[in-house]
């Protein structure tokens, strides 16, 4: 998780004065499950599955709920970095040298660290790879894209490649409409924000649920042809 942490933090410098956290929302919903990753195995490979008013068997249920349970966890900080980056597009423009730019990000690194390092730490793998998905959908750029904007194309590389020890992917990008996972990751933020447990921040991706919700299920009935 170091290399996605040290990612985060890198995305995160911005205006550290008026840096606020998103408080999470703890309120419990349903059936919850556990973040023990040594007990429940986030690795098993699903069928393709379908939200509809049909009843999940129970081990796509619980896998639904596990996956739902993450994205509760990590959006409010996809949604802060997609903050925290609109804000640094404006900051920045005010820094005009390398030494006043260094001088910043040495600064506001070491505040983030002691802001958001204990959080982040504490996050699965599992956890980690959503969140990246989850920042690509806000922010409209991968974790890596913004990080070799930030810092530089090879802190970028390294970052990524360690990553992938971790199997993090800092280059994955948000694709409901092609990837399962995802889609079923929209529902649930839809969901969430329908219900009011989760806050809903504007994506910089642009996603029509109803149509998104229509493709899957024509896919569903063209399998079961």
């Amino acid at each position: 998780m170091k290399p996605l942490l040290i990612a985060l933090l890198i995305i995160f410098c911005v205006h550290f004065s008026n840096a606020q956290t998103t408080p999470q929302d703890t309120t419990k919903i349903g059936y919850e499950l556990g973040e023990d990753e040594n007990v429940i195995n986030d690795t098993i490979q699903l069928p393709e599955i379908l939200i509809s008013k049909e009843k999940l068997d129970p081990e796509a249920r619980k896998q639904f709920l596990l996956l739902q349970s993450r994205v509760y966890r990590v959006y409010p900080y996809a949604k802060v970095a997609s903050e925290r980056l609109t804000n640094l597009n404006k900051g920045m423009a005010n820094l005009k040298t390398n030494k006043e730019k260094k001088k910043y990000f040495k600064i506001v690194e070491g505040y983030l660290s002691n802001e958001f390092e204990a959080k982040l730490k504490k996050l699965s793998r599992k956890q980690g790879q959503i969140l990246v998905k989850l920042i690509h959908r806000q922010t409209g750029t991968t974790t890596y894209e913004l990080v070799k904007t930030l810092k530089s194309g090879w802190k970028a590389f390294w970052s990524n490649t360690a990553a992938s020890l971790f199997d993090i992917n800092l280059k994955t990008k948000y694709a409901p409409y092609t990837v399962n996972e995802d889609y079923l990751i929209e529902t649930i933020l839809f969901r969430a924000f329908e219900t009011g447990r989760l806050q809903n921040q504007k994506p910089a991706i642009v996603i029509d649920y109803d149509t998104l919700n229509d493709s899957w299920v024509k896919r569903a009935e063209n399998l079961k042809k």
